[in-house]
């Protein structure tokens, strides 16, 4: 008798990773029932046609839950025909520049609490995303055992969280730690930057960057951090972090160079004498510069068509600074786990930005490769 499939939980499933979760588990037909828990519902999440597809899948359920309340985990994790094998924890708020109380209750809070009832239900793996700016910022790649001090309050609150989870007696759980997370679905990872390359080419002027070309921007591509959810799940040992980055050691200039080809805009750098003027006054600063690309995108959707988007090209002060996020991505290779993408590519940025379009929440006609 062939071994039954799993039963799993995705946490927080109309985000980002949790949408990309979905479509891989039900497109790979890796599950015997999948259920996707999110306070968000399908019809507010811009989902882009996959991911409908595969939320109306046979053996796929959706309910929705404010996973911050102990009744709403509860309601996430029970179901009339047993308990779920693997919890992929995707939750919590991924916007920065907000108050510690709210990454206390929608961060913190919501990943304690999937937790405890994970343990409580004896749930076969436990698996949690955090980030891998919990780790110092620094030039030299950043191991598992490397040095954290979070540089951005999300970060903070992730680490906290991590503490708590490793701390919760009889849970089998792993944690994972992505670099910048890109691909279809992207929001908050490299989508701002290409929004503000698409805001230059509307403006008819040269795109001048903070800081260096050198400036170190490690990545993973969406689809390596779903698949190596699925991998700790079902292969690695219990208790362990698991840091995710591709081998393109990505920069600032790497991923500039492919915007500036993707929109036909020219790009420069203010340099670290300009940047760290700005420092002094880093707030005037980033308050000038994200008006000074708000206010064309606005004017160009609104040109175009694009009547409501998630998308956004504001940056939020924590990320502008002078901080490198360098990963060593390697050590769960060493439990069978092969990355598929090697490093961002043009191909890449043109997908994620043709997939807005399509969708009427990109502006049309903005890229010229």
């Amino acid at each position: 008798m062939a071994e039954q499939k799993p039963r799993v939980l995705i946490l927080g499933g109309m985000g980002f990773i949790g949408r990309n979760a979905l479509a891989f588990l039900v497109e790979k037909n890796l599950t015997s029932f999948l259920r996707v828990a999110d306070k968000q519902v399908a019809s507010t999440a811009y989902l882009a046609p996959r991911y409908q597809a595969a939320l109306q899948s046979p053996g796929v359920n959706f309910v929705q839950a404010n996973l911050a309340r102990e009744d709403g985990v509860k309601k996430a994790f029970t179901h009339a025909d047993g308990e779920f094998d693997y919890v992929f924890n995707c939750a919590g708020i991924t916007k920065n520049g907000q108050d510690d109380d709210v990454y206390k209750d929608n961060i913190l809070q919501i990943s304690v609490l999937c937790a405890a009832e994970a343990a409580k239900r004896n749930v076969k793996k436990y698996v949690e995303l955090s980030t891998a700016h919990v780790y110092a910022a620094d030039k030299n790649a950043s191991t598992e055992k490397g040095k954290t001090d979070p540089w951005t309050r999300i970060a903070h609150f992730k680490l906290l969280a991590e503490e708590k989870i490793a701390a919760i007696p009889g849970l089998q759980y792993n944690i994972l730690r992505p670099a910048i997370v890109y691909g279809p679905g992207d929001v908050q990872g490299l989508m701002p930057r290409l929004i503000i390359g698409a805001v230059y080419k509307h403006l008819g002027e040269t795109m001048k960057l903070l800081w260096t070309a050198k400036l170190r921007l490690n990545t993973v591509h969406v689809t390596d951090v779903v698949a190596a959810m699925w991998h700790v799940a079902t292969t690695a040992p219990g208790g362990i972090v698991f840091n995710l980055a591709d081998s393109a050691d990505t920069t600032q200039g790497s991923v500039t160079d492919m915007i500036s080809t993707l929109f036909g805009i020219k790009s420069d750098y203010h340099g670290q004498i300009l940047s760290n003027l700005a420092r002094l006054n880093m707030k005037d600063a980033v308050e000038d510069a994200n008006e000074k690309h708000v206010v064309p995108w606005s004017e160009i959707c609104t040109a175009t068509g694009v009547t409501s988007t998630p998308l956004s090209p504001y940056i939020d002060q924590e990320l502008l600074y002078n901080n490198s996020l360098c990963v060593d991505g390697t050590a769960i290779c060493a439990t069978g786990f092969k990355y598929s993408k090697p490093g961002p590519t043009l191909e890449d940025l043109k997908e994620c930005v043709a997939q807005y379009v399509d969708m009427k929440l990109f502006p049309p006609g903005m890229t010229v490769a």
